[in-house]
């Protein structure tokens, strides 16, 4: 194998005041001089935090990378970057994934680093760790958390999906409080991320698909012993990963993508799938375009049972055999020589995975469902495209014509979406405006909005709902998201008002309002777009500067990246 120079060598190897530096404050910590130098340097890049709970064991599992780190014999330095916890942040972590990118690549740039070990599991730790490596593309390897074990109550397997379920039950009183209370314990009842395929679960398939982690990555629980052990296995990957100087860019081809494209279908994966694969394809300088995804996601069938779009579990998943039958079974389909983390190709990694359970995953000629896992629409309601799930859709809803019901931003839908004066029936299409990247900001995951608690009432359990927003990977729907360009740009989605027919026909890709071109052009005439929420701070920065869902909703100067050089010293 051919010696190369160690990046962490431009601190730790150099001679006289600015060497002396370097080392002297490490050895503070009581490291000796041959701990660290002429040793591959590697960063646990940690997104543990307690207000991230899918991430609060992230500690303990850095313990066992750092194992594997100094087994292979490198020397593991551990770091903080900023931990979005999905479940707390307000208004949406979405807003700061590209803070926490930004954070992430800076971390990793500044410090001596050869390598790095990249610990993520809730929804966007996992897209913001991954944009910001690549923005300096050095050798990255990703551990995910793992699933939460499947919650239980009165004897029902339960998991997040569920959430939206209960809410109606409660909305339509036909469930209490207090029980709604009960359900919270026994649906996380250990640690790790959702127990569904999730955004999070998602993320970790994404990964394991794009070849930057080992096999298995995605589906081992967080409570099972056998996550440390992969974990262990990845420190120890990595500094061998540093020796052949296999980096982000040698495994993120154009090829990749496209692997990870076709398994998201398969999968039933979260629809944020398509806008951080989209931002991480611009931080490498990989050509993605919205459109590529749809003809490659088309003829891939549903092939696991799990929620939303099914009825297993992420636990039930990895007991079935997990990511890598799933490639299997795709593996015509497939690039079967793409390079992966632990140097071998996809082919190599995945050819003697064997299932366990068919009713979970099944095999490709005969599909658990025939609907795809992703649909990108067109039409003069979302110029730049649209996305919808149609596996986790009402078969239905999916050739559908019906009137708009307008709501202007979240605090109109709220104070009006409960009212016995709401003129809407079953026929109706929800519309939700002012929820996309510029116009929240940050694009929540609001875009499977309850039903009018009149339908309700009346047993209708899904309506066609539209918006310039996301819905977490645990919702399910007729559900129309990521409409681009966003209200709040006064684009045609700006000036839908209630009562225009809206046709959506998923068959044909196409979402569209009946009117014309000039009855559009009136409209927007008349435009005016909402006032700048704040002046000041990060989040005016990424009002002015966040791209379209179209394009991932990355900051447009983050596009690209600036490779992993430095040539001015501290001192």
């Amino acid at each position: 194998m051919k010696e190369i120079t160690l990046r962490s060598a431009e601190w730790f190897g150099r001679e006289g005041k600015d060497g002396f530096i370097y080392r002297a404050w490490m050895k503070n910590q009581g490291i000796p001089d041959e701990a660290f130098n002429n040793k591959p340097v590697i960063g646990i890049c940690n997104t543990w935090s307690e207000l991230t709970p899918c991430n609060a064991h992230f500690r303990e599992l850095a313990e066992s990378v750092k194992r594997g780190i100094l087994q292979a014999g490198g020397f593991p330095v551990e770091f903080p970057v900023m931990s979005l916890g999905e479940t707390l942040i307000k208004p949406t972590a979405m807003l700061y994934r590209n803070l926490a990118s930004m954070d992430v690549e800076e971390s990793i740039r500044a410090n001596p680093l050869d390598g790095v070990v990249l610990l993520c599991g809730c929804d966007k730790t996992t897209p913001s760790l991954v944009m910001g490596a690549c923005s300096v593309d050095i050798p990255a390897i990703v551990v995910s958390g793992g699933p939460m074990l499947t919650g239980n109550y009165k004897g029902q397997h339960i998991g997040t999906s569920d959430v939206w379920r209960y809410h109606d039950e409660l909305r339509a009183n036909r469930m209490e409080e207090k029980e709604l209370r009960e359900i919270e314990s026994a649906m996380c009842r250990s640690r790790g991320s959702c127990a569904v395929m999730g955004t999070a679960s998602t993320m970790a398939c994404m990964v394991e698909s794009l070849g930057l982690s080992l096999p298995g990555n995605a589906a081992i629980p967080a409570a099972d012993a056998r996550r440390k052990v992969l974990a262990e296995r990845s420190g120890l990957r990595i500094v061998e990963m540093v020796k052949e100087n296999l980096t982000l860019s040698s495994i993120l081809t154009k090829e990749a993508f496209e692997n990870a494209i076709m398994v998201n279908a398969a999968i039933g994966g979260s629809t944020n799938f398509v806008i951080h694969l989209l931002a991480i394809a611009g931080r490498m300088g990989i050509p993605l375009e919205l459109s590529e995804l749809d003809p490659l996601s088309a003829n891939i069938p549903l092939l696991v049972n799990l929620q939303p779009s099914g009825n297993f579990f992420m636990e039930d998943f990895y007991y079935a055999g997990g990511l890598p039958v799933v490639m299997k079974a795709l593996e015509k389909h497939l690039h079967p020589h793409c390079i992966t983390a632990n140097g071998k190709t996809v082919k190599e990694n995945n050819n003697d995975a064997k299932g366990y359970n068919e009713e979970v995953i099944a095999k490709f000629d005969s599909p658990f469902n025939l609907s795809s896992g992703l649909a990108v629409l067109k039409g003069n309601l979302c110029e730049n495209g649209a996305v919808i799930k149609p596996s986790a859709a009402s078969a239905h809803l999916l050739q559908h014509t019906g009137a708009a019901v307008v709501f202007e931003n979240i605090e109109d839908y709220k104070a009006r979406i409960d009212s016995d004066d709401l003129e809407v029936d079953e026929s109706s299409i929800l519309v939700l405006k002012n929820v996309g990247p510029k116009g929240y900001p940050g694009m929540p995951e609001v875009g499977n909005m309850g039903l009018p608690k009149k339908l309700l009432d009346q047993g209708i359990k899904d309506m066609v709902r539209i918006s310039d927003g996301r819905m977490s990977g645990t919702g399910f729907g007729t559900v129309v998201l990521h409409v681009s360009p966003e209200a709040a740009l006064g684009g045609n989605f700006a000036v839908i008002r209630t009562g225009d027919i809206i046709t959506l026909d998923v068959a044909n890709r196409a979402l569209s309002v009946a009117l014309t071109e000039e009855e559009l052009a009136e409209r927007k005439n008349t435009f005016e777009p909402a006032t700048t929420i704040t002046e000041r701070g990060y989040v005016s920065l990424y009002i002015n500067h966040v791209q379209q869902a179209h394009l991932g909703a990355d900051l447009d100067f983050l596009r690209g990246n600036s490779g992993s050089k430095l040539s001015r010293d501290s001192h």
